[in-house]
């Protein structure tokens, strides 16, 4: 048989090969896609235009409007210059640091809000003084930043790490050997290398931050942003009463996934 004969009976084993884990996949994709097309459906049976024209909804969008990207800017400028301290050096201590990382990612939100409340809460030496010049830890926009931080932080800083590791070290030391400094050779050299990883770090904060739940519950149950206020209108009112600002945490979703594809090296993983 010759190696052109051949080809098609390869081709077809493969498939055979294939078969198998095509379906399975095939399963859990139906099941993702499953929530989705059954909430879309019931957006005929609900006023849009009525429901986010409420200022509690309002006051819920501009809430989590104005903390998510604090919570993200707070997240990068903390988050990278540790992510590449973590990808370049090694000291005593270092598996520590990545296991506090990882923490916020591992603990269920509703534990790493009580978590901060113990730490930072009105009654607590931080939490009291705070209070007393006026500035509340929680209960307050401030306090949804903290939790929105404390849960999106480790996607930046994971994302970014990844990114720096990824950068071959010798361009770091010819750019030392020219006569940069350490600081020039970070801003220069190594983050326009890892600008993919680092933006993609960055879209995804913004998206956990957005969607935060059970530790924004905990800390700052009010002020309202759109995760508790979706929770309080369910409660009142079911489904029907959640589309309207559903669907409007759902486009934001639907944006940042757009924003990671574009910015990092993720749709080369999905496209495989």
């Amino acid at each position: 048989m010759s190696g052109t004969d051949a080809l098609p009976i390869r081709r077809s084993n493969r498939t055979v090969e294939l078969l198998v884990p095509a379906l399975l996949g095939g399963l859990i994709l139906a099941y993702f896609a499953l929530p989705f097309v059954a909430f879309l459906s019931r957006t005929g049976a609900a006023n849009i235009t009525a429901g986010l024209s409420t200022p509690e909804t309002q006051h819920a969008i501009r809430n989590s409007l104005i903390t998510a990207p604090i919570a993200t800017a707070i997240s990068t400028v903390l988050g990278v210059p540790l992510a590449y301290v973590l990808a370049r050096r090694s000291f005593p201590g270092k598996r520590l640091v990545e296991g506090l990382v990882v923490l916020p990612l591992i603990v269920p939100p509703v534990v790493g809000g009580a978590m901060i409340i113990t730490a930072v809460g009105r009654f607590t030496p931080i939490g009291a003084a705070a209070a007393a010049v006026g500035v509340p830890l929680t209960d307050s926009l401030l306090g949804v930043v903290l939790a929105q931080t404390f849960v999106a932080a480790p996607f930046v800083i994971i994302t970014a790490r990844a990114g720096f590791g990824a950068i071959d070290e010798r361009l770091e030391q010819a750019s030392r050997s020219l006569g940069y400094g350490p600081l020039a050779t970070f801003r220069n050299v190594s983050l326009p290398l890892a600008h993919g990883a680092i933006l993609a770090g960055i879209v995804l904060t913004f998206a956990r931050a957005i969607g935060e739940f059970g530790a924004t519950m905990m800390v700052a149950y009010n002020p309202r942003t759109m995760p508790t206020r979706i929770w309080v209108d369910f409660i009142a009112g079911g489904i029907d009463a959640i589309v309207p600002l559903a669907l409007t945490l759902l486009a934001i979703t639907l944006v940042v996934l757009a924003a990671v594809q574009r910015l990092a090296r993720v749709p080369t993983v999905i496209d495989r």
